[in-house]
């Protein structure tokens, strides 16, 4: 099947996913979240389905963020899973050059995603995407 827009029917798996990432608990929130996104302009929630089994396999958020000093906007990579058995098929590329694609659609100049440091191979993959490191993130928590 390939890449497809996320609907709420997809929680479980992408709950389980999330998991991975370790972001447990998420079931209880997670369908409210996927609606509230599926239905804004500036986000695109997509899963990869697996056609052999019609399971979900792996999965990307993707935000578009308005910028006043540039042309072009920013898409942003929040979260990206791709089941751990799944790994190194090449389906973490096919989605993030999918991604890629959407973003030159809608005049962004610029992807970026956040990753922890300690995902290492996650930082692999991205430096294999294109993409370069940016020195400072900072954050303020809120709760």
């Amino acid at each position: 099947m390939g890449i497809r827009p996320a609907n709420s029917g997809d929680c479980t798996a992408i709950s389980h996913l999330l998991d991975q990432l370790e972001y447990p608990d998420t079931a209880s929130f997670l369908e409210e979240k996927i609606k509230k996104m599926t239905g804004h302009p500036d986000e695109r929630l997509l899963v990869y389905e697996d056609g052999t089994e019609g399971r979900i396999i792996a999965f990307i958020s993707l935000h578009f963020i308005p910028q006043l000093a540039l042309r072009g906007d920013f898409a942003r990579i929040s979260y990206f899973a791709v089941e751990d058995t799944a790994r190194s098929r090449g389906i973490g590329q096919e989605m993030e050059e999918y991604c890629t694609q959407l973003a030159r659609e809608r005049g962004c100049h610029l992807m970026e995603v956040h990753c922890h440091t300690r995902r290492t191979r996650a930082h692999d993959f991205y430096f294999r995407q294109g993409y370069t490191e940016s020195p400072k993130y900072l954050i303020k928590k809120l709760k």
